[in-house]
């Protein structure tokens, strides 16, 4: 029997309400997004074909930053010999528009090495820092500088033991930057130190903002040995909230979730509250079972998605209640990725698969897993303009289309 091919305007049709889905599509221009919380909203498409299309890939340089993304400019960064590259690529070809290129070590210190942070685009500027504390100001059209500094020989910064990590925060007319104890602002116009705290080591993590009904909003940096309450005008620090971790790993940035935030480590996890003076915060939960070694978690609907392990136990993939931290369900055979949502959907990258499971205290329901790259792959996933972008650590970038006709 002839299976006929469907008509030509049965084509079209099928074609554009695929599309609707993705009409939500929108930039990522910096860490974690617009929202600075993982989560986008931009569509799933309900239907996604077998295999979803590889666009392109392209070779970036050893590291673990991810990308960000405006219009069809698709920005990360990597290191080849001991020099760091800025890309900026087509999001369309995977072509080079252009690079930045400056001295910096590698850096391999039990892992590959390679930058850490990601670069934030604002306007027609992208702002980067490097692991040893070089930040640029790059024009986004050509990559031209437009500022630099280093503010290890400018300030004399102690790093910390794996280097800097965090992105630059953009506020207003400042530059935030995980860098010393209680970070540092710089002018996002010319790059001049507004204010600094302390030339001790700093985290990891990148700012977050944090709005309370009574205070205002107020940044919160996690420190080498604390969280701590910034107001980014002065640098002033609001309240601080001793974290140890071991050998002072405060990598995953605090997740807001409505009056409180969750703060994660290889210590544990703890929902926080401000209190009724706002002088500190209080404990709301304290879960010791959950553990987030690098990449924070997403809050969906109440509940917490997150790769729960460190490099001492295997890594599983949880779901938590966040107003009592109990564990609503977890499933086995994930490693140390990274993960974001959009919708009711999360979008997890580890071991070189890409896996789309549903947001549900249901348990664990798969949409779609697809091997694409081979490799360590911690580095978080980016979905921008119906398109998924997912790295390994030796830099090989790949881009792949949530529509079976690979068109946007």
């Amino acid at each position: 029997m002839r299976i006929s091919s469907p008509p030509a305007f049965l084509v079209v049709l099928t074609a554009l309400f695929a599309k609707a889905d993705c009409l939500s599509a929108a930039d990522w221009p910096n860490w974690r997004g617009p929202g600075h919380d993982g989560v986008s909203k931009e569509a799933i498409p309900s239907e996604l074909p077998a295999e979803l299309p590889v666009l392109w890939k392209a070779r970036v340089g050893t590291g673990f930053s991810t990308v960000s993304v405006q219009g069809t400019r698709v920005l990360t960064m990597g290191n080849r010999d001991d020099v760091d590259i800025v890309s900026c690529l087509d999001a369309d070809t995977g072509e080079l528009f252009w690079e930045h290129t400056y001295p910096c070590e590698l850096d391999p210190l039990y892992y590959e090495g390679g930058p850490g942070s990601t670069p934030t685009i604002h306007g027609n500027s992208v702002y980067t820092l490097s692991k040893k504390g070089h930040a640029f100001r790059l024009d986004l059209e050509d990559g031209k500088v437009l500022w630099q500094r280093d503010l290890v020989a400018d300030h004399d910064f102690a790093l910390p033991e794996w280097s800097f990590a965090c992105s630059p925060f953009v506020d207003r007319d400042r530059l935030l930057l995980n860098v010393g104890r209680g970070g540092l602002a710089l002018s996002r116009e010319t790059g001049e130190t507004l204010w600094m705290n302390d030339t001790d080591t700093s985290g990891y993590a990148t700012p977050v903002p944090f709005s309370h009904w009574k205070s205002g909003t107020t940044h919160l940096l996690f420190s080498a040995k604390s969280l701590l309450g910034l107001d980014s005008d002065t640098g002033a620090i609001a309240w601080e909230f001793p974290s140890r971790s071991s050998r002072d790993v405060n990598a995953a940035d605090p997740v807001v979730a409505g009056d409180g935030f969750v703060l994660s480590s290889t210590a544990g996890t703890t929902l926080l509250s401000l209190g009724e003076d706002e002088s500190e915060p209080l404990k709301v939960w304290e879960q010791r079972d959950l553990k987030w070694y690098f990449n924070s978690g997403v809050l969906v609907d109440g509940h917490l998605y997150s790769l729960n392990g460190t490099t001492h136990r295997p890594t599983e993939l949880a779901c938590h209640s966040v107003e009592t931290g109990e564990l609503i369900w977890s499933e086995e055979g994930f490693g140390s990725g990274g993960l974001m949502a959009a919708g009711k959907v999360v979008i997890l990258f580890d071991l070189g698969v890409l896996t789309l499971f549903e947001a549900t205290p249901a348990g664990f329901k798969p949409l779609h897993r697809q091997k694409i790259l081979d490799g360590k792959c911690w580095t978080s996933p980016v979905l921008s303009h119906g398109r998924i972008y997912c790295r390994n650590a030796e830099g090989e970038l790949v881009c792949v289309s949530l529509l079976s006709d690979s068109g946007e």
